[in-house]
Formats: C-alpha cells, structure tokens, sequence
C-alpha cells in the first residue's frame, strides 16, 4: 500500500481485480492494530457479481446485548461474518438477523 495523497492510497491488486480502481480514500480502509500479516485470498473462492460485488454470508452468533434506548430496549447480537477476505464482527439488531437469518438460532 503506498499514500498517493493527503486521503488516498494505492494499493496492489492481482490481476483478477483488474476491473477494480486501486486508489481508495482513507475512509474506505480498516484500521489495524499490531502487526499482521498480508492475507491472500484465492480468487476462485470469491463469486464476484457482474457490479464486482460479492456476498458476505454470517457464520455464527457470538455474544448478546441489550441497548438501552430512553424509552425501549433493543436487544442485539454480535456476528461473525464470514467474509473470505476479513474476519469481521459487528453488533445487528436480533430482530434483523431472525429476519433475514433465521438459521442462525435454529
């Protein structure tokens, strides 16, 4: 990855995302802790959509919460989605996920 601007960088993509700019904002990328290694991901393992978009399927629940609002509780899970290229965790609405993820709490 190398700074090409005071907000952007470039970084290095194998030929399979050819189609894919190689400049991006700063808001765009993740910050990191530590240091890590590169990760590779085979591109036969990525079904990419004609708008080169692919989907991120859950792997499991992780933990549950209950945000309090001023006049109602939200309960909320913690998922573990099963993207190939980063193992991302995010907090959804229960509700949500028993929508659209039912096997998730089978």
């Amino acid at each position: 990855m190398e700074k090409v601007g005071p907000v952007a960088y470039r970084i290095a993509l194998s030929e399979y995302f050819g189609e894919i700019h190689d400049v991006f904002h700063v808001s765009s990328l993740k910050k990191s802790f530590g240091q890590q290694e590169p990760r590779f991901v085979d591109p036969g393992s990525i079904q990419l959509q004609p708008d080169l978009m692919y989907e991120v399927v859950q792997t499991q629940i992780l933990d549950r919460k209950e945000q309090q609002l001023r006049s109602k509780t939200i309960p909320l899970v913690m998922v573990s989605w099963g993207d190939p290229l980063t193992q991302d965790y995010s907090w959804e609405r229960e509700s949500d996920m028993r929508k659209f993820y039912p096997y998730l709490f089978g």
